[in-house]
């Protein structure tokens, strides 16, 4: 009866990316969203993490300063060409339009998910945290 109980009431929090006809979960607490930008032409990368309920965006790194470069972002000192930015940011779900020309990823500490072969061009992904039961965990979709 305790098992059954645990099976029904207990869930797991993971992060959850959904698109327009397939959605798929994260085993990982954190991840790396790249993209190419559209006016630098240079990759820009934003780190997230699990954090409860919500996403927590810890810190952007990018090639040169330029359009949509954040102002309030502490700089961390790097030696690996990039520029490092400590954000400290909850976002309850993260929504971004997935474009070829711009090659959406995502990178976990086991894989690189090509977001932008995944979606139809301008598609609109969420991601998010989602609480799974037990038995969702299980037979979930996982990359």
């Amino acid at each position: 009866m305790i098992v059954l109980l645990i099976f029904l009431l207990y869930r797991i929090p993971v992060i959850q990316v959904h698109l327009d006809e397939e959605t798929f979960y994260l085993k990982e607490d954190r991840f790396e969203l790249s993209w190419i930008h559209s006016v630098e032409n240079e990759k820009w990368f934003e780190v997230y993490e699990k954090d409860g309920e919500d996403l927590f965006l810890s810190e952007t790194y990018f090639k040169t300063y330029g359009a949509g470069v954040p102002a309030d972002g502490e700089v961390i000192h790097s030696d690996d060409g990039y520029v490092h930015m400590k954000m400290n940011r909850s976002i309850p779900e993260l929504n971004i339009s997935v474009s070829n020309n711009v090659k959406t990823k995502i990178h976990t500490e086991e894989k690189t998910i090509d977001l932008y072969k995944l979606a139809q061009e301008y598609e609109s992904v969420s991601i998010s945290i989602e609480q799974l039961h037990l038995w969702e965990y299980i037979g979930g979709t996982f990359k």
